[in-house]
């Protein structure tokens, strides 16, 4: 069995991601949250660093968890009550938890959009969506019917596809965000698009689509961002020769 530094597959993901360059959301920490006792045998990712996914991690004898929703989002507080426990099972079970939220949306080949615009067949990707001083999302341009876009989407996903139908039935300018960009529908199609896919967005954008005319396609934002962490983890697992597995534990969001 092949084993390796936890800092040596650490520093791999930081050679890729540079998570030096992105200034993200206030709290968010990218990078190694927390270390081992400096062994990996086996890694795990998961799209989110929760109770149920470190248990999973576990279970699956992962001593590195690789996620992209990780377990620093707010100033600190005090390790108590369900939180303690957390950082228990971590300890207790040598598991360590590396995190890339903007810088893993970001990537140009192991990324969440860019991976799910290979999945859906897209070439020809310009950078889309600048976000924090980098474009965390793509845009192509194309022929294809709406309806059969949210079929391929749905399918790619493995999740049910809303779609706010306020663009043309043709779609020709698509771009694609991953998670929860919704909100940020005017911002999307102020860059010449007239469909936009993403994770999730509020109840307001229903009206705004049709007010805009362009169509939005919402496939979940976990299941838009499972990919990046599968495409990273592979890419680990091919380098140290290490073997891995996608910890699944949706939302349902």
């Amino acid at each position: 069995m092949s084993v390796s530094s936890v800092f040596d597959v650490a520093a791999e993901c930081n050679r890729l991601l540079k998570p030096d360059r992105f200034q993200d959301w206030d709290g968010a920490v990218n990078g190694l949250q927390v270390e081992n006792r400096g062994s990996v045998r086996r890694i795990a990712a998961a799209v989110d660093a929760t109770v149920g996914t470190v248990r999973q991690a576990v279970e699956s004898d992962a001593d590195f968890l690789l996620v992209h929703h990780g377990l620093f989002w707010s100033p600190t507080y005090p390790w108590t009550g369900p939180r303690y426990r957390l950082i228990k099972m971590l300890l207790e079970h040598d598991l360590a938890v590396y995190a890339a939220h903007l810088p893993l949306d970001a990537h140009p080949r192991l990324g969440n959009s860019a991976r799910l615009c290979a999945e859906l067949g897209f070439d020809r990707l310009r950078p889309f969506f600048p976000c924090k001083g980098h474009h965390v999302g793509f845009r192509t341009n194309t022929r294809l019917p709406r309806e059969t876009l949210v079929r391929r989407l749905a399918k790619v996903t493995r999740n049910p596809v809303t779609l706010l139908p306020g663009g043309p039935a043709i779609c020709q300018r698509i771009g694609v965000v991953t998670g929860g960009a919704g909100a940020e529908l005017a911002q999307a199609t102020a860059e010449g698009v007239d469909t936009f896919i993403t994770g999730e967005g509020p109840h307001w954008t229903f009206g705004q689509a049709e007010m805009l005319g362009v169509n939005v396609l919402y496939a979940g934002h976990y299941a838009t961002e499972t990919f990046g962490v599968k495409a990273l983890a592979k890419h680990l697992s091919r380098k140290f020769g290490l073997p891995w597995t996608f910890i699944h534990r949706p939302s349902g969001l």
